[in-house]
Formats: C-alpha cells, structure tokens, sequence
C-alpha cells in the first residue's frame, strides 16, 4: 500500500533533470526551474522514446526536426529574463514542449512553426495538456508575426545566418531575443536586447548546435509559405 503514493518513473526523471541538469549547472530562475519541473517532456517526444524524455540531449522528433536538450530549453527561457505579464513569441514549435515550459513562465505565447503538419500536431498536444495561453501558428518564422503588436520577448529554436531584422522589429523598447546565429556548423547563441528603435545590445551566451532557420530571412530552402494559420 505503502507504494500508491510514490511518484512516476517519468516525475522521478524529471526531478532528476532539473536538479542535475539544470540547478546544478547554473540555471538560477525558480520561476524556470518550477516550470522544467511542471511540464511532462514525455508528451511531448514520439512515441517509444518517453524513457528517453530526460536524457541530457536534444531527441529527433517527427518531419526531421528535433526537441531541444532541456538544459538549453531552460537556458534560452532564463537569459530572455522573463516576467508573469510578458507576451512572448517562439520560432520554431517543434512538438510543442518549449513553449508549454514558457507558458508556465508567462502570461501569453505565441510560437510559429514552418511545418504545417508539425504545428497542428503542436496545436493539438497543448491543447489536449491544457496549456491554454499557447497559440500556435503555421508560417514562415523568419519573419515573426507582422502585424501582430511588438513581443516583450522573442525566442528561436533554429540557427540563422544573423538576427532576423524583422524579428528585431517585433521587440518591444527592452525586449529581449534569445537566438542561435552563425554558420550551420558554428552557431553561438547570442541575446539581443532592445535599446532603442534601431539600437540593440547584444551578449553572447554559449556555443550551441540548431537544426537550421529556413525561411525568407533565414537560409533558403523551398516555394515561399503560404498565409499563416493558427491551430
């Protein structure tokens, strides 16, 4: 009886994960760390891989893409410096498990994936989770979501040849952007934040490796995309 109330394997792993991964290895925010510690990454792998959601690497998932190592999940999240009220925009959904982690952060966010079958997929598992201040949209990340007001921060889970201007153009005056830039074999991940309407600061944070950014302000690749859609 004794053994009803012990946690799950999965639970086990995940408080592993965010004590010798993520706190022992320098991620400070508790708002990050409660919000590693919330979100089930099993859901969020393909299926037969959960015993593997944990593990310290980035794990292929469908269409080619990848879901990110937690420890640069959590290191993106920190450096962008969030707050309860931000609004935030993500490039690159994948299968949706950054931005259920950011959404346990802040009070909106919006994440585009290129891939329309990845993001209705994405759609769809958050939705079915209850993360419910997530929207997804099918679009063309490169250039963010003009038109849609300015973002207290913007993050992109895929490497570029340099910082999107339009994506500058969507911060607000302070906004932060998290981004991994250089060559596809050399990327360093790189914050950027806004200081003025044409003036930024920007540091560098770490070495990093990230499936490419495709899109009109990224590296070319395929027939333009079509309007964005929301799931």
């Amino acid at each position: 009886m004794g053994g009803m109330n012990r946690p799950s394997p999965h639970a086990e792993r995940r408080e592993r994960m965010v004590v010798m991964q993520l706190a022992e290895r320098g991620i400070r925010d508790p708002a990050v760390l409660q919000a590693m510690r919330s979100v089930p990454r099993e859901r969020f792998v393909e299926p037969g891989f959960e015993d593997f959601a944990y593990d310290d690497r980035a794990l292929a998932i469908a269409q080619g893409q990848t879901i990110s190592q937690p420890y640069i999940v959590a290191l993106m999240i920190e450096e962008a410096r969030l707050g309860p009220h931000d609004r935030v925009l993500e490039i690159g959904a994948g299968s949706g498990y950054a931005a259920a982690v950011l959404s346990r952060v802040v009070a909106h966010v919006v994440t585009i994936e290129r891939n329309a079958v990845l993001a209705r997929a994405a759609g769809e598992r958050l939705a079915a989770l209850g993360y419910g201040n997530v929207q997804v949209v099918a679009g063309d990340g490169s250039i963010g979501w003009p038109g849609r007001g300015r973002f207290d921060a913007i993050l992109v889970a895929a490497g570029g040849p340099e910082v999107p201007s339009a994506l500058k153009a969507q911060l607000v005056m302070g906004g932060r952007l998290v981004m991994p830039v250089g060559p596809l074999t050399d990327q360093r991940l790189v914050k950027l934040t806004r200081r003025g309407e044409a003036s930024f600061e920007q540091e560098d944070i770490a070495a990093v490796h990230f499936v490419p950014l495709v899109g009109e302000q990224g590296w070319a690749d395929g027939p333009a995309l079509p309007t964005p859609r929301c799931f």
